[in-house]
């Protein structure tokens, strides 16, 4: 018997997408296979390392715990589509000038949620930026390189001020 599947609209770093997908396909599966989107990653696929994040409707979540048939009439933002549009650049930079991308199986979460963050709070504490980006796992660098990297950007978007 083969699974139940359901027809889905949906938006996708701004590209109008109607797919039929299996009801209970996740939407960092369907992103990677289905639409070859493969920069959320599939991790610990239980909502804990943050390696499938993206953003439904401009909110961060986690990939792997959301159906994509819940997302039918969103607009998905991958980690493709938001350094596309270059809002990233100045993250990526800093992410690369600071080691703070090693193997890079996590960056793609953790620029998202750094994005995220810098958005809602101007200029963040590194206490702030730690707590933040807490649910995103990174087994290489220890995390101290992203933070700086963090915080690097937050004071140049802010003008140099803390």
């Amino acid at each position: 018997m083969s699974a139940p599947t359901c027809e889905i609209t949906l938006t996708v770093n701004g590209e109008p997408v109607t797919e039929t997908v299996e009801a209970r396909k996740s939407l960092v599966d369907f992103l990677r296979e289905d639409l070859a989107l493969t920069g959320s990653h599939v991790g610990c696929e239980h909502g804990v390392c943050g390696a499938c994040t993206v953003r439904v409707n401009g909110v961060i979540v986690r990939g792997c715990l959301t159906l994509a048939v819940a997302c039918d009439g969103a607009t998905i933002e991958t980690i493709e589509g938001a350094s596309d549009s270059g809002e990233l650049t100045d993250l990526q930079d800093a992410f690369e000038k600071r080691n703070a991308l090693q193997c890079g199986f996590c960056t793609p979460g953790m620029l998202l949620t750094a994005q995220e963050l810098l958005q809602n709070t101007k200029t963040p504490s590194r206490e702030q930026i730690r707590e933040h980006l807490s649910g995103n796992y990174c087994r290489c660098t220890g995390y101290q390189a992203i933070v700086d990297a963090v915080e690097a950007v937050a004071q140049a978007r802010n003008g140099g001020k803390r």
